[in-house]
């Protein structure tokens, strides 16, 4: 991964267009050399323009895609490798918006407080983890290569999703710490049996797969999804007026916080902050000093060879032999 002086901009990883006329209107993830990770900074204007397109009359169908071959491959670890680490005593402020500068103390590295601050902050939908849940227009998310991590939350809290033939879901976390943060609503949208098994193994699942569990709308080949896409959004601009969305999106809302969803936030972000406290087995992956020296995608890579072609996380392992 790039150090942090050169990584782009947050107005350069995640895009943003509209088109008055037709009223959809498009955030781009722009960053495909690092399987569009977004960084800090990027999640937070991310969830900036969801609020924008909220509130902007000139909008009423948002799509999200992915420049490249993938919709992305999760949140840019390297960045948060202080964080993750045993020994630095780094604050983490700006994931608050909160300068080092502001005469503000961050939690110490051994409180309960230094990580459970934040990964209660992921239930916050103004800091770019759950901000699509909230929105009230309609929301489409294009998916093609890696739907993994960040970009699952995405795909997962979306109105709609069309797919690729070739797209694969699922949580690398699954196989490095154990949980994410959006697990109660994955969970209610794929069914328990099947969340269970991508938990428990963590298997990526295919778009068929996917489809089969009610997760995708349509699944199509990679040089149909643009237009398929396109297909979705027209139709759902031309059906009833937007305040007959932004009622019919109340409506859903209140049915997920019926069955728990914000609840789930923050249940699962309670678990994400025990993180310290779980021992391994063994030899078993987890993102700490060791794993950040040797690299994490060779680490991934090694801890992925261990498991069956079709069990592991990247294409690449997926094609090979055992």
């Amino acid at each position: 991964m790039a150090e942090a002086a050169e990584r782009p901009s947050a107005e350069e990883i995640i895009l943003y267009e509209k088109n008055p006329k037709t009223k959809i209107a498009t955030i781009t993830f722009n960053r495909p050399d690092h399987l569009n990770a977004p960084t800090i900074a990027a999640r937070l204007r991310y969830s900036k323009l969801l609020h924008r397109a909220n509130i902007d009359d000139d909008v009423k169908v948002l799509v999200i895609r992915g420049v490249g071959n993938n919709l992305g491959g999760g949140a840019d670890l390297p960045e948060q490798a202080e964080m993750l680490s045993e020994t630095a005593e780094v604050s983490l402020l700006r994931e608050f918006e909160i300068g080092e500068d502001e005469d503000v103390k961050y939690p110490p590295k051994d409180s309960y407080r230094y990580l459970a601050s934040l990964t209660q902050l992921n239930a916050n939908s103004n800091y770019g983890c759950r901000s699509l849940q909230d929105f009230k227009k309609i929301s489409i998310v294009e998916v093609k290569g890696y739907c993994y991590g960040w970009h699952f939350y995405q795909a997962g809290d979306a109105d709609l999703v069309i797919s690729s033939d070739d797209a694969l879901f699922g949580h690398p976390a699954f196989r490095y710490v154990g949980w994410g943060p959006r697990m109660w609503q994955w969970a209610q949208t794929m069914g328990i049996r099947k969340f269970q098994e991508m938990v428990f193994t963590g298997r990526p699942f295919t778009a068929s797969e996917m489809y089969d569990c009610n997760f995708i709308n349509s699944v199509v080949p990679r040089d149909q999804l643009e237009a398929e896409v396109e297909k979705y959004a027209m139709a759902c601009t031309k059906t009833r007026p937007t305040d007959v969305v932004f009622m019919q999106k109340t409506f859903f809302e209140v049915m997920k916080q019926q069955q728990g969803e914000y609840m789930g936030s923050i249940l699962t972000g309670w678990m994400e902050s025990m993180l310290p406290l779980v021992k391994n087995d063994g030899d078993e992956l987890t993102l700490g000093d060791d794993t950040f020296q040797k690299g994490v995608n060779n680490a991934v890579k090694d801890n992925d060879s261990q498991f069956p072609p079709d069990f592991r996380l990247s294409k690449s392992g997926r094609k090979a032999k055992t």
